[in-house]
């Protein structure tokens, strides 16, 4: 698939702002956008399990187009899931109502790794090539259709704590115990990682984000030996394999929350990335002072904030925007969207972006 055969893009302000070019207005968009708050989601959700939507490209792209449907969006991002690539390995991955994702056999120690397969992307995850692709051309060229993928260091926490936790001691305790062994999983990942978001640029993806979702469990010395090294890797292989491919490079966004100061300085100085994710406990103008002018910064609303008097969102809307600058800025709240958010706040949020 090339962009010639995908309707020309009318609005390109988060692709000019991810790559540092003056736009008339902040673009904004919010993870999670696609999901659980918006009541044409629950209803498709009441007949189908989650990874089914997942995998079934005509609802994922359903789904996707949602909340470009009902808001003033600059970006729409895929419906699917950071555990389809555990999937993938091979581990069975469910999404338990009032829980969460639960991998039901984790890894419990190194010699599980041989219970993971190398798959082959383009079959295995095909199912999201198929709905970016299809939602690209349902998109007709409204918004940017941005890709996404899980960290390495994020997907080993879930994959070795069978979901989420509020410690990722076990996880953690590989970096210590069975530091090798660590890497050697985090190679793994990285390698089906790089094929995943190739293959979502093929399929038409215009923009692609990274989540580092665990980075608040690393302190600097872990983040530089367990995040960054793959962080790095994975900016740099993909475009490498694009240009091989003679495939335009899309710009690349790495959301690391929950990482320190520094550890978020040393990721901007890099420029591996041309948009740096914030969450919401960061300062804006610290964060223009420390990360520089040549990094696109993203962010970073609590989500906490959504259940303000919807006069109060638009005013915190205004502020974030006026903080960051609207210089090399993307608009995005801290995290994603929560699920009882009032549809009011999603869009007194837009509206306070856009009106500065």
């Amino acid at each position: 698939m090339t962009e010639c055969n995908f309707p020309q893009l009318k609005n390109d302000r988060i692709l000019r702002a991810a790559r540092g070019e003056p736009v008339d207005r902040v673009p904004v968009w919010v993870m999670r956008q696609a999901g659980r708050y918006l009541p044409e989601f629950q209803e498709i959700r009441a007949k189908n399990d989650f990874f089914t939507v997942c995998q079934t490209p005509v609802l994922a792209c359903q789904v996707t187009l949602q909340p470009i449907e009902r808001f003033d969006l600059d970006a729409s991002i895929i419906f699917s899931d950071i555990l389809v690539i555990p999937q993938a390995m091979g581990l069975k991955v469910e999404m338990v109502a009032g829980v969460g994702p639960v991998l039901p056999q984790p890894l419990a120690n190194p010699s599980d790794l041989a219970r993971l397969v190398r798959p082959n992307v383009e079959e295995a995850l095909k199912y999201v090539g198929d709905a970016i692709t299809l939602t690209r051309h349902k998109l007709n060229g409204r918004v940017p259709l941005i890709g996404f993928s899980g960290a390495p260091w994020t997907l080993m926490g879930y994959m070795i704590q069978g979901g989420g936790s509020s410690t990722m001691a076990k996880a953690r305790s590989w970096l210590y115990k069975y530091p090798e062994e660590s890497h050697k999983l985090l190679q793994m990942v990285t390698d089906i990682i790089v094929d995943y978001l190739v293959m979502q640029v093929k399929a038409g993806a215009q923009l692609l984000q990274v989540f580092e979702s665990n980075g608040d469990y690393l302190d600097d010395a872990l983040f530089i030996n367990y995040s960054f090294k793959y962080l790095k890797q994975i900016s740099k292989c993909v475009r490498e394999q694009l240009r091989a491919a003679n495939i335009p490079e899309v710009p690349m966004i790495a959301f690391p929350k929950g990482a320190t100061m520094k550890s978020l300085e040393m990721l901007a100085k890099d420029q591996s990335y041309e948009v740096i994710g914030l969450d919401w406990t960061v300062d804006p103008a610290e964060a223009r002072e420390r990360l520089g002018p040549n990094v696109t910064l993203q962010g970073n609303m609590d989500p906490c904030a959504m259940y303000s008097t919807q006069d109060e969102v638009v005013d915190r809307a205004q502020k974030m925007v006026t903080n960051f600058s609207k210089n090399r800025y993307i608009a995005n709240l801290g995290h994603g969207i929560l699920p009882d958010t009032p549809i009011p706040s999603m869009e007194a949020f837009i509206k306070g972006v856009h009106s500065v």
